[in-house]
């Protein structure tokens, strides 16, 4: 019976990442690139995971895919495929795990993609590797995935070399190489960030129609939260290596509680109104060589209060949709509760340090 339970367990999530920590070991120290992040993924989810430049977004997506550089290393928490520990495999299985189970498109499709073979040798060879399919099966299989992806002509395509495809088509091809195993899971690392804002809208709505046709979860890891405003059934937004708020689109779009979030917001333009000024976040991105002891935002926000530089708040929930990791919600909290001593002893009445 306990061990039927177990099973169940196990079962729950397709992916469940738990306290995951990654650093890379530098000649100035180690990078805590990752510290602490957790998130389960269900059979079909599209999940949002949004940041600026150095949030540890695309490491955490590394990290999954056990693809780090060299220098990197997940040095605690774990990674549950299916209630099974990523980070306790061997070469030989996560060999299979990528491409067949979990599979990932990165940013730039030009440096992805070998420039001395063509799109059908590189297609094929990732169809041979995870497959059973060689000779013709394979190329048949290289031309359905064309079609699948919407790229025209793909008996001519196939001969073709990655500097003879746009942008557009060749981003059209990583997601042709990435689905030719049909994964679980499918990662997008940015894949609109070398694109054209039309390019960009056709990417993403071919996502969204492959992951409705196959069924599979997504992780879409972007820096722009209006690439993802329609696309995500949840989203999770990091800074510093950790998460600051999660939820539904709809609450972090319309009910964000973290100040970060806030920031991303205020700098997307407004289609309603194009003449009002966007208002960057102030400051410079944290230095993850050396983190502060509180909120990693702390230095950035215009609401700091004492206790924001000395002590990391919890992440607390909003609602059941909606969690989110800022001590100005505890005090808002305290406050509303009539607790006003609990309020002050936070560092201060309004916001400043």
């Amino acid at each position: 019976m306990d061990d039927k339970l177990n099973a169940e367990v196990k079962k729950t999530h397709l992916l469940s990442v738990n306290d995951l920590r990654t650093s890379f070991f530098t000649d100035s120290g180690e990078v805590h690139a990752v510290n602490g992040v957790s998130f389960n993924l269900d059979e079909g989810e599209i999940l949002g995971i949004v940041g600026e430049s150095g949030s540890g977004k695309s490491v955490t997506a590394y990290s999954i895919m056990q693809i780090l550089a060299d220098t990197g290393r997940v040095t605690g928490g774990s990674i549950l495929y299916k209630g099974e520990d990523v980070t306790k495999w061997n070469e030989k299985r996560l060999c299979r795990f990528r491409g067949k189970c979990c599979s990932i498109i990165f940013q730039d499709p030009m440096t992805s993609l070998n420039p001395v073979f063509t799109i059908g040798n590189q297609l094929e060879e990732a169809i041979k590797l995870h497959t059973d399919k060689k000779g013709k099966d394979a190329k048949d299989r290289a031309v359905e995935l064309l079609e699948l992806v919407g790229i025209n002509e793909p008996m001519r395509r196939i001969r073709q070399y990655p500097y003879e495809l746009s942008g557009g088509m060749r981003q059209r091809v990583m997601i042709a190489m990435a689905l030719a195993c049909e994964p679980d899971i499918l990662i997008a690392d940015e894949p609109t960030t070398a694109l054209d804002v039309t390019i960009q809208a056709q990417i993403l709505e071919l996502i969204q129609d492959l992951q409705k046709k196959l069924g599979m979860a997504v992780i879409l890891v972007t820096h722009d939260l209006g690439v993802i405003a329609e696309l995500c059934d949840n989203i999770i937004v990091m800074y510093g290596g950790r998460i600051c708020e999660r939820g539904t689109g709809s609450e972090i779009f319309y009910n964000p509680k973290h100040e970060y979030t806030k920031g991303l917001l205020r700098s997307i333009p407004n289609v309603n109104n194009m003449k009002e000024r966007l208002v960057p976040i102030p400051g410079t991105p944290i230095n993850i060589l050396n983190l502060p002891k509180g909120c990693p935002f702390c230095a950035r926000c215009e609401q700091c209060m004492k206790i924001c530089l000395e002590q990391m708040p919890e992440e607390i929930w909003i609602n059941e949709n909606h969690k989110a990791s800022c001590w100005m919600n505890i005090k808002d909290m305290l406050s509303s509760a009539g607790n006003n001593v609990g309020a002050g002893a936070l560092g201060c009445e309004g916001g400043e340090v």
